[in-house]
């Protein structure tokens, strides 16, 4: 399935994900050029990563957004998302092995649409836009070698799950998105957490 169906069969667990995934569902409708980042509202996905007890999640120091934050990217054209996410821990974090925990509909963990404000990136100004994001959960194991990608984040490490708000200056991102993730988090720790 696509990730237009795996949407439509996702089950939002708060009003956040049911407004958001039906504005998602309605641009990958409208728009061929959603999964492109020059669309002014793109495809992107996350990757909410824990340790095999699910008691901690791995944060990167975002550049940009001066901020603790999750891993995730732009589709750019591709439209197989998992791939995505995956590819974007490694190059964000290093972390190679971790795997998907399959907890919905195309493994989908959650959506959102994420406003981006105007940034330099690599010395040009990249105007306001929106992610139109996916997240999805993987398990990864601690002991694996972290690093930093020097041109996206400046620092990359393990945290206990509330840590993400505390360390989150992002209040909307803070108190709708990690506190909902760290929420699922702990409903699915009885059936794929490894005690």
């Amino acid at each position: 399935m696509g990730i237009a169906e795996n949407l439509r069969a996702f089950s939002p667990s708060c009003e956040q994900e049911a407004a958001d995934r039906d504005f998602i569902l309605q641009r990958l409708a409208s728009d061929p050029e959603v999964f492109d980042r020059t669309s002014p509202a793109h495809m992107a996905c996350s990757i909410w990563t824990v340790n095999p007890t699910f008691t901690q999640t791995l944060l990167v120091y975002h550049n940009i957004y001066d901020s603790w934050s999750w891993i995730g990217g732009h589709a750019d054209g591709q439209r197989d998302l998992v791939a995505v996410a995956l590819r974007e821990l490694a190059e964000e974090t290093g972390v190679a092995h971790a795997k998907l925990v399959p907890c919905g509909p195309g493994n989908l963990l959650s959506c959102e649409v994420l406003t981006v404000d105007g940034h330099e990136k690599r010395g040009a100004y990249v105007s306001s836009h929106l992610h139109l994001n996916v997240t999805y959960l993987a398990v990864a194991d601690p002991a694996e070698h972290v690093r930093i990608k020097v041109d996206e984040n400046s620092g990359v490490r393990w945290v206990p799950l509330d840590d993400a708000v505390a360390l989150s200056t992002e209040p909307w991102i803070r108190d709708r998105i990690y506190r909902k993730l760290i929420a699922k988090t702990r409903e699915l720790a009885p059936r794929f957490a490894i005690s």
